[in-house]
Parts: structure tokens; C-alpha cells; sequence
């Protein structure tokens, strides 16, 4: 896989790294401007800029590496649910002994008929 295709499919980790790389580079600027200042009212302009702004990229950065995980498993989600509902039709059409209409599993999956053990 290519390095642009592979930013393609994952643009929001590749952002979300590159907002947490920001954010660090960022707050490791805001010290080192912060050490070198002697009075605290030298200090603030570095505080403010560097230092919520990094922050801010850290949060950005975190979250959108969170959303790219959690669209990995939906997605994982989607696909088992399609396994699910694709062996609930064929199990039913065994047990009707003929296939099932194409609207029947549009609605959703048809529950399974309950079978009491003797």
C-alpha cells in the first residue's frame, strides 16, 4: 500500500498524529520560551499561545484517532451483523423449504422460532 492511498483510507489517524505531534511540539516551544523568561508577565503571552494551544491539539488529535477506532468497529459491527442476518435467512429458508422474499430481511432480521426441548 502507498503512502498517499494509505492516507486516504486513514486520514483521521494520520491527522489526529499529526495534531498530537503539533500539540507536543507546541508545548515543548511554550517551555522553553517559558524557562527562558525571567518575570511571569514575560511568561503569560507563551502560556497562552503554546500552552492551551497544545493542549487544544493534544484534545483534537486524541479525539480524532478515538473516532477512527470506533468507525473500525462499526464497521467490524456491520459486518457481522450481515453474517448474522445473511445465516438467520438461510437457516429459515431451510426450515420453510423455500427462499425468502427479498422484503422479509429488508425490515430487519426475522426472529428465529423457538424450539422447546422434551
Amino acid at each position: 500500500m502507498g503512502f498517499v492511498r494509505f492516507v486516504r483510507a486513514q486520514w483521521d489517524r494520520v491527522a489526529g498524529a499529526a495534531c498530537v505531534v503539533a500539540g507536543v511540539v507546541a508545548l515543548v516551544v511554550g517551555w522553553a520560551q517559558v524557562s527562558s523568561a525571567v518575570y511571569p508577565a514575560a511568561q503569560f503571552p507563551y502560556l497562552i499561545s503554546c500552552g492551551v494551544g497544545g493542549l487544544f491539539l493534544l484534545g483534537v488529535g486524541a479525539t480524532l484517532w478515538l473516532s477512527a477506532d470506533l468507525r473500525d468497529e462499526w464497521r467490524h459491527l456491520d459486518g457481522l451483523e450481515e453474517r448474522v442476518a445473511a445465516r438467520l435467512a438461510s437457516r429459515l429458508r431451510d426450515e420453510a423449504g423455500k427462499p425468502i422474499a427479498a422484503t422479509d430481511t429488508a425490515d430487519g432480521p426475522r426472529p428465529v422460532p423457538v424450539r422447546h426441548c422434551s
